[in-house]
């Protein structure tokens, strides 16, 4: 059975993305994004797997994303691409990034990538290319440790560290952010399933092809409850069953979060990658993002021993250990306790 989301129209991808001859001519000149296969030669036709499917195997990543906000500056308006001087200073700057941090052999390898695209923003849905307000619901679901360690504390026990910082999931969409390293994904296809499995913190999802139903309800996953099919040359999942757990768009979002993605092949070397999310308990309006997923020269995805070194952790937690000596120290010779960083972001109400 083949679940259909409202508001989830099969237009999206190519409508938005390999479109119409004026969103081509939107698009800098020289940028990664204009010189893709689908929109330099519009009968450019996606190769096909022994299955005939849509071949989308491969090591892929989101190195090329790095540089491109999510949400869109409010300079560009409702402009999709960049103009061709925008992208000029885009493309320079990610070049001095490359060749200053020496990114491709320094500690995190092809972190920036080897493309710049003229994109303004990752989100393309609504025309503002902006992440949509949270509802009321969604401000008070808000918790300290959604952020984790990229937060500023207190962390006092494990459970006050994010499930990234835990090394137990990164959430499907934040699977494929690009981060500092690591933005790796590995896509496998078979006749009946399709397998992702990502670099960082090495979820694998194995997303059923041959029309099964969708799990109850009442049982929820991390990475949610997938099920796939094609689409001419696009691969759509459509997931629900989400835990409230993880993160999307800088939020905490429900467990009656709704997602489709699209893989459509556009280049030998690009495949675009759409995420479209549903959740009115957490964002005002339905939105979509957009992330081109590239090859690089050399790319090969490791073992991530997340558990391994994990010193945020260890030396986060071995802080408030400290903190709390140095409180009762200071209460045993009548002094107050020590200052701390979190007080004076937050004030002292905020604090333990």
């Amino acid at each position: 059975m083949i679940r259909r989301f409202a508001g989830v129209s099969a237009a999206i991808g190519c409508g938005l993305l390999l479109g119409t001859a004026s969103a081509a001519l939107a698009q800098a000149k020289g940028s990664a994004d204009a010189a893709a296969a689908k929109i330099a030669d519009p009968h450019w036709k996606a190769p096909r797997n022994a299955f005939g499917q849509p071949d989308l195997e491969g090591i892929w990543t989101t190195d090329d994303m790095r540089g491109v906000p999510t949400s869109r500056p409010p300079q560009f308006g409702n402009r999709a691409y960049m103009s061709d001087e925008e992208f000029a200073n885009r493309a320079k700057a990610r070049a001095t990034a490359r060749a200053v941090d020496d990114a491709r052999t320094g500690t995190f390898r092809n972190e920036e990538g080897t493309r710049a695209f003229s994109y303004t923003s990752m989100v393309i849905e609504p025309a503002d290319g902006r992440v949509p307000a949270l509802t009321p619901e969604a401000r008070a679901r808000r918790r300290p440790n959604d952020q984790g360690s990229f937060g500023i504390g207190p962390w006092d026990k494990v459970q006050d560290f994010s499930l990234y910082d835990r090394c137990i999931t990164r959430g499907m969409v934040g699977s494929w952010m690009p981060a500092v390293y690591g933005n790796g994904a590995r896509i496998i296809q078979t006749p009946d399933s399709v397998v992702i499995a990502y670099e960082m913190v090495h979820d694998t999802r194995v997303i059923p092809l041959d029309g099964r139903p969708p799990l109850h309800p009442g049982i929820k996953q991390l990475m949610g409850d997938s099920r796939a099919h094609y689409e001419g040359d696009t691969l759509v999942i459509e997931s629900s069953n989400f835990t409230d757990r993880t993160n999307i768009g800088g939020a905490r979002h429900s467990d009656g979060l709704k997602v489709v993605e699209r893989f459509t092949r556009i280049d030998p070397e690009m495949i675009n990658w759409e995420i479209h999310v549903e959740d009115p308990a957490t964002f005002a309006t339905p939105w979509t993002m957009r992330l081109t997923v590239t090859r690089q020269p050399g790319y090969e995805i490791y073992e991530y021993g997340c558990h391994e070194g994990n010193n945020a952790m260890r030396n986060a937690l071995s802080a408030e250990r400290a903190y709390d000596k140095a409180v009762e120290e200071a209460k045993a010779k009548g002094l107050p306790p020590p200052e701390r960083v979190f007080e004076q972001v937050n004030g002292p109400d905020r604090a333990r």
